[in-house]
């Protein structure tokens, strides 16, 4: 250990801080990886689904039928909300990290204070302690038992060792000591902003939702080409009919195979989800965070700052040598103790408070607290080396003194060790020989909403592990006492294997003593299982914890090592937001599993639809028969997915969903949209060849064969839809009813029937129509009760109170 090095590195002054900014020797790298308003606006406006969508607006309008062109206003509705919901999710966002963001302390002529990360110039001197972030690469200038983790960028697994004139790198953190730095490399030049931005300091959060949207597109792609293909070709070149009707009708087959809604109902409800979390302050750094969370299977909870409040208070100092005449008062020691230390922890800052009076001792050598040693002190020179910390570290565990603490701290306090040691607290082989003085006694404040929150993860059967540095008797004292039952163990006793070590993490529930190397091999064993693992944490002894497991939850108070690393951050401190985050990943998964069944159905039906067109098409060409149109114009399929997809879909996606993540999203989604869409297309084919009165039919009669085949697709999919929004509430009740509404109105004014191209006054054509409609009604009905067999879900009708 070093001798505290001497404060001398002057800051800048005003005049070299302006003549900086002016040459733009600025820190200014992007406090978040968000995209810039105008990255928002053309990520939203140019996208492949606007593409196709604008070419074949362009096509319909070449036919000169506007009202056929209605599915243009897609571009500007899908472009439109997806630019609102994405900025306002970034004012949110931008909003809580400036609150929530490291801010380091900077020395300057004009005095020291804290600033902005972006607002750090060229040769400015920055000042650290325990679990600050470096935000710039630099140089040191002092180093007083300066140690700094640099796992997060360069793997090393041990705290380095920085003294003056070593060189530090952005992204890392101070573990222990404190000292300054010149910085030497702002903005785009520090070393993190060279790496890949993000994903230099921790791995993206994995998401099923993302990854199973993915496969979704890539399916649907599959089937657009040769659906496509066969559909511009065959009404094209095979029907013979007007070139403006043989136009629309293959736009009109277009048209529904592309999932213009999905892509920007996930976007929304993902947006959403962060404005409504914000709103509760809590930051969200990677979006598929909210997503991870309601699929975790595993809580693991520091006590200090999670289950318990940051802040202590000196309960009492129980004297351990009844010695009196030149024995030290503990009372003096701990005082001197506390005004030594610069970058007080929660204990010394509550031993601070109850003895603010310090006894004017010279400290002649430190050691800070570190969470692998679990111990701090100072020398005083002809004072004495006074040494604080665990006292089952500081002397032998069965030692009377470390039983006499253990009792105390089975009433879940803290119970720290004051004592003198035989050597210089800087010593290689430090502490020595400690001879027990006083047992200092802290108590630790449970958060009051913390046993609400133990017991709704109980009720969603998730598992919650309390993994703490403190003693694992007062730890589990604090666990039951909110009533989180299991047995306790301490850390010193784990195996380092990470089999062994997942099988005593299945067995026990609490955890003392544990290191911060523990913690990250804890989250590791219980990811071999296949767990889904949350971190909670505030200190930096829980950082490599934080990184490593799938959801990493800071909170705001924490150091600012520990957000930075987080993927969520609680700047209230509130652990019972939790599960609100976790109710907020469920409505994501669950509504945007909605939403993809509805579209991917669509998508299902209108390529078979389009392909058993095409096929009748091509087999009219070989054998001379009577060719096929399809059977409806761009404005029947536009006003088709008005009620039965567009609006639903939007209003599910957004609605209150409580349902349990499941895993298997691509399968679920798949198993329930081809059936159904099979059983749509399959009908409104069959509804169409029975109605189809041939190309030399007048065109009366094809209008009323395309209105026959609309009422049956519309039937069937209101059916769809009428599945996918159970089980039912009133509201849901509400939505199905209110499309079918629409439809029956738009049916029933002749104005309507006019403009949208309607004509069912062919009644023998409209009567098979919907019976056709009703038998697609009851196969969809039926394959929905037959999907929660195969899925093991069970269905239900109605949602329970």
């Amino acid at each position: 250990m070093t001798t505290p090095a001497v404060t001398s590195a002057a800051g800048l002054t005003d005049a070299q801080v302006a003549e900086r900014i002016a040459d733009g020797r600025t820190n200014d790298v992007p406090t978040r990886a968000a995209r810039s308003v105008s990255e928002i606006i053309r990520a939203n406006v140019f996208t492949r689904i606007n593409a196709i969508l604008g070419v074949l607006f362009l096509i319909v309008l070449s036919t000169g039928s506007l009202i056929n062109g209605m599915f243009g206003l897609l571009i500007i509705a899908n472009s439109g909300i997806g630019i609102i919901q994405e900025l306002r999710a970034k004012k949110t966002l931008d909003n809580l990290a400036i609150v929530g963001q490291a801010r380091p302390t900077v020395r300057r002529a004009s005095g020291t204070k804290e600033l902005p990360p972006n607002e750090v110039v060229l040769d400015d001197v920055i000042e650290l302690g325990p679990g600050d972030q470096i935000v710039v690469d630099g140089e040191v200038l002092e180093a007083a038992n300066l140690e700094v983790d640099e796992a997060l960028l360069t793997g090393e697994a041990d705290p380095i060792d920085k003294t003056v004139g070593a060189a530090v790198m952005s992204g890392s953190f101070v573990v222990a000591g404190s000292g300054a730095y010149r910085a030497t490399k702002v903005g785009r030049e520090a070393y993190a902003a060279k790496l890949a931005e993000e994903a230099s300091k921790f791995t993206l959060v994995k998401s099923e939702l993302r990854s199973g949207i993915n496969q979704i597109l890539r399916f649907i792609t599959y089937l657009l080409w040769p659906a496509g293909l066969l559909t511009i070709y065959t009404q094209l070149f095979t029907t013979g009919a007007d070139w403006r009707e043989a136009v629309l009708r293959m736009v009109g087959a277009l048209v529904p195979m592309v999932p213009e809604g999905l892509v920007l109902m996930t976007s929304i409800a993902f947006a959403v989800g962060v404005i409504r979390l914000g709103q509760r302050q809590c930051l969200v750094n990677e979006l598929p965070a909210i997503e991870g969370l309601a699929r975790v299977d595993v809580v693991c909870a520091d006590k200090t700052g999670t289950l318990t409040e940051n802040g202590m208070r000196l309960h009492e100092v129980t004297w351990l040598d009844d010695r009196a005449g030149d024995q030290t008062n503990p009372e003096i020691a701990l005082a001197a103790l506390a005004a030594a230390d610069s970058r007080p922890n929660a204990s010394m800052q509550a031993i601070a408070e109850a003895y603010p009076e310090a006894p004017g001792w010279t400290e002649t050598a430190s050691a800070p607290f570190k969470s692998a040693t679990k111990w701090s002190g100072s020398s005083f020179g002809a004072d004495g080396n006074w040494v604080i910390g665990a006292p089952d570290v500081l002397t032998d565990q069965d030692s009377p003194v470390a039983e006499r603490a253990e009792t105390v701290g089975a009433q879940g306090l803290r119970v720290l060790l004051l004592g003198q040691s035989d050597r210089s607290v800087d010593a290689p082989d430090a502490p020595g020989d400690v001879t027990p003085v006083a047992l200092v006694v802290l108590e630790q404040k449970v958060r009051p909403d913390a046993k609400a929150t133990l017991d709704y993860f109980a009720s969603q059967n998730v598992t919650v592990k309390v993994i703490s540095g403190d003693n694992a008797v007062s730890v589990g004292a604090v666990a039951g006492s909110l009533g989180l039952h299991g047995e306790t163990l301490d850390a010193r006793k784990l195996p380092s294997d990470q089999e062994p070590l997942a099988e005593v993490l299945e067995e026990y529930t609490t955890f003392g003593r544990v290191r911060p190397d523990q913690k990250r091999a804890m989250v590791g064993a219980l990811q071999s299982r296949d767990h889904t693992v949350a971190m909670t944490g505030d200190g930096v002894n829980d950082v490599l914890a934080l990184k490593d497991a799938d959801i990493g939850v800071a909170m705001g108070s924490g150091s600012p090592a520990s957000r930075a690393v987080a993927q969520i951050v609680l700047l209230d401190n509130k652990f019972a937001t939790l599960p609100y985050v976790v109710g907020e990943g469920r409505r994501v998964i669950g509504n945007i599993e909605r939403v993809s069944n509805l579209f991917l159905t669509k998508t299902v039906y209108s390529v078979l639809l389009a392909m058993l067109v095409g096929v009748v098409g091509l087999g009219a060409e070989l054998f001379g028969a009577d060719p096929m149109l399809f059977p409806f114009q761009p404005i029947h399929v536009t006003i088709a997915a008005w009620f039965t997809i567009g609006i639903p879909a939007f209003v599910l996606s957004l609605a209150p969903n409580n349902e349990r993540a499941h895993t298997g999203f691509v399968r679920r989604v798949m198993t329930a949209a081809l059936p159904s869409g099979l059983v749509v297309g399959i009908a409104t084919f069959v509804s169409y060849v029975l109605a189809n009165p041939g190309m030399s039919a007048p065109a009366e009669l094809q209008a009323q064969a395309s209105t026959a085949a609309f009422v049956t697709l519309l039937i069937s999919a209101w059916w769809v839809l009428a599945t996918v929004a159970r089980p039912y509430e009133w509201w849901r009740v509400l939505l199905v009813a209110t499309s079918a509404l629409a439809y029956a109105v738009i049916f029933s004014i002749p104005l309507a029937r006019e403009t949208f191209l309607l004509d069912p006054s062919n009644a023998p054509m409209m009567l098979t129509a919907v019976g056709i409609g009703l038998v697609a009604a009851v196969a969809i009905e039926g394959l929905w009760w037959a999907q929660g067999r195969i899925l093991g879900e069970p269905r239900r009708l109605w949602r329970e109170r």
